[in-house]
């Protein structure tokens, strides 16, 4: 099993940043497996369906990103801490929502967090 405990979220005017962080733990989680994993963020605004918005791949570090957040989105990990984190900055209003972290050892995401809301005003 995997745990997976987002914060960081908050309001912020439009322009603004902020990061988001998920710690993950658990006993299917460890520096032996986490090698395996696949870290994601996913957001889901009011009325819309959840959609992806970036993802890190823990054994090298490669990352993907959604057209939308590109350039103004950054994800990283920190291996000692077993937190990742999606940096967002430039933030818009149409980035409002809540933002899920997500792991996958294959090839869909099977853990989720609790999510983490996230408020841009005009």
């Amino acid at each position: 099993q995997v745990t997976l405990v987002e914060s960081g979220g908050g309001a912020v005017q439009a322009g603004g940043s902020l990061r988001l962080s998920c710690a993950a733990s658990g006993r299917s989680f460890n520096v032996v497996t986490m090698g395996w994993f696949t870290m994601g963020w996913f957001r889901q605004a009011p009325g819309k369906e959840r959609e992806f918005v970036a993802q890190v791949r823990w054994r090298d570090g490669t990352t993907d990103y959604a057209n939308s957040v590109k350039g103004r989105f950054t994800i990283s990990r920190d291996n000692a801490k077993n937190t990742v984190y999606l940096q967002m900055s430039s933030l818009k209003p149409e980035d409002t929502a809540i933002y899920y972290c997500a792991a996958a050892s294959s090839s869909q995401y099977e853990y989720w967090g609790q999510g983490t809301q996230v408020t841009v005003s005009s």
